[in-house]
């Protein structure tokens, strides 16, 4: 049974805390030794000054962020919803399938109702894993259905079980390759004492986080995202993307946009991705978007580069149609509305300056900068990095944890090289709505993942 939880330590928190103030450090020395004109240093002060404004409130907030901890009498009341899951699967690994069914049943605090849909898929009909689910589901006390159904989408798929789920008061949403944390449920429910949360995410991590290169430093970059940029977003109840592996949602929030959500399109084209982010706005327009860290997920990972590539740029076309439907449906009083544009603007600024620090200065002025400034997005995200450290899983012994964290070079390479290109190249390309996921059958296999020790 796979378990992981967080871990708030003191240790990593002064890590971050020395790591930043060296950062900052190697910044000041660093534009210091530019010999840059008068005008041309006011000019890039001020970008400095905002951009590591910007930075200090991000770093503010993501510490402001806790698990959200409730007493008896509201357990009892969350207790009293009905809890169903909504599991689309299409091409899926059976191991993985069953897998993630089992972590269901190992719950501290079962779901109600679990509905599988399977969105026709053409590898196969996963009889014998139907069977068993149905069998095993029963005897826990857990209602079910299992449809087949031509294949429409995931988003089509988790309509039939909210169709066939009227009783339904929070509705999680997983996908096919979740598997639970023992506590997932429970945890995530928590949020949901607070009237005014409409939805909570979990945090994700890498079922075979251990398969090869790819694999590690996707989860290290994947991880510290939601550990830093989300829990910022989740301080002010203002979480802009619930992940697909593990969201809960109040019934509402899905039934009444139903039918948007089914016929979501843009220039024209119908939008096969990006469901998590809608179902996410669709809740930030009714109340806060949370995110519950202890509530924990594990799902599996790209191993292939092409695997990676296409689920990158599914996200980052996903992000750039978001975005345009926030600026248009989100209100101003609303935190999240500030928090998208300072997020843009983030990233528009970062790539100006790096594009005149690297180009415009060495070609216009004959002034390279200091190698000194190679420095800052290492220390920053080894910093930032360590939020890493603090999930600690029952199949991976620290040591191996910190080896992956020691790859933070590598993940930060990648973000600003092949991640960088990606994100552009999606926004350009954001017409472009197809799915174009599993059309062959599964890309990863639980049966190619070595077995731990304590899971033997």
């Amino acid at each position: 049974m796979l378990t992981a939880r967080q871990h708030r330590s003191a240790t990593v928190f002064m890590g971050i805390v020395v790591l930043i103030l060296a950062s900052g450090w190697t910044a000041q020395h660093a534009l210091s030794a530019a010999r840059w004109d008068a005008d041309v240093t006011g000019r890039l002060s001020y970008v400095w000054l905002t951009l590591f404004v910007i930075f200090l409130i991000q770093t503010l907030l993501y510490h402001l962020e806790r698990p959200r901890r409730i007493k008896d009498r509201a357990a009892r009341q969350l207790d009293a919803l009905h809890v169903a899951i909504l599991m689309p699967v299409y091409n899926e690994d059976p191991g993985y399938l069953r897998l993630g069914l089992e972590s269901f049943l190992r719950q501290t605090r079962r779901p109600d109702s679990v509905h599988v849909v399977d969105d026709g898929s053409t590898t196969s009909d996963y009889a014998e894993v139907r069977d068993w689910w149905r069998q095993a589901a029963a005897a826990h006390g857990i209602a079910t259905t299992w449809q087949r159904v031509p294949n429409e989408g995931k988003r089509h798929a988790q309509a039939h079980g909210v169709r066939v789920s009227p009783e339904a008061q929070i509705y999680i949403t997983v996908d096919s390759d979740s598997c639970l944390a023992p506590n997932a449920v429970y945890e995530i429910l928590a949020p949901f004492a607070r009237s005014r949360v409409q939805s909570a995410a979990g945090i994700v991590i890498a079922t075979n986080n251990r398969a090869n290169l790819l694999a590690r430093v996707t989860d290290l970059w994947f991880v510290t995202s939601q550990l830093v940029d989300r829990s910022g977003q989740s301080a002010v109840g203002a979480v802009m993307v619930n992940s697909g592996p593990l969201a809960a949602y109040r019934a509402e929030v899905v039934r009444d946009n139903l039918g948007s959500y089914l016929g979501e399109t843009f220039m024209g084209n119908t939008v096969m991705f990006s469901d998590d982010s809608l179902l996410t706005l669709y809740a930030q327009e009714r109340g806060l978007t949370v995110q519950q860290p202890s509530a924990i997920v594990f799902t599996a990972m790209p191993e292939k580069w092409s695997h990676f590539t296409r689920m990158y740029l599914r996200w980052m076309r996903g992000s750039t149609i978001r975005s345009v439907w926030r600026m248009r449906y989100l209100s101003p009083a609303r935190p999240a509305f500030w928090l998208h544009l300072m997020r843009w603007f983030q990233m528009i600024m970062t790539q100006v300056v790096t594009v005149w620090l690297l180009v415009v200065e060495p070609v216009a002025y004959d002034n390279l900068p200091p190698l000194s400034m190679l420095w800052v997005p290492f220390l920053l995200g080894w910093a930032l990095g360590l939020r890493y450290l603090g999930i600690i899983r029952s199949d991976e012994r620290i040591r191996s944890r910190a080896l992956t964290w020691a790859m933070m070079p590598l993940a930060i390479v990648m973000a600003w090289t092949v991640l960088r290109w990606l994100r552009w190249y999606g926004v350009f390309t954001c017409a472009r709505t197809g799915w174009n996921t599993r059309q062959n059958g599964a890309e990863v296999s639980l049966d190619a993942q070595p077995v731990p020790a304590t899971l033997a």
